[in-house]
């Protein structure tokens, strides 16, 4: 009796993986058509955050022309 539990969990796992991996590779066909043929409709959800611009990091002579806090005794 063992045996066949043993054979029907292996069975199942086996078939479990099998199936989510087909459920992936649909998503990413899906997934590849959606973006081959999707045109944007120019809405923005959230127009403050999308139009922030690009964070750079400093120069150094950005960098030389700050003052570093003191701590005042």
């Amino acid at each position: 009796m063992d045996m066949d539990q043993a054979a029907v969990f292996l069975a199942g796992s086996i078939l479990t993986v099998i199936g989510f991996i087909v459920l992936v590779a649909g998503v990413v066909v899906i997934n590849n058509i959606i973006h081959k043929y999707w045109k944007s409709f120019g809405w923005k959800l959230f127009p403050v955050y999308l139009d922030q611009p690009n964070p750079r990091f400093a120069e150094p002579q950005e960098v030389d022309k700050t003052q570093e806090p003191t701590l005042k005794k």
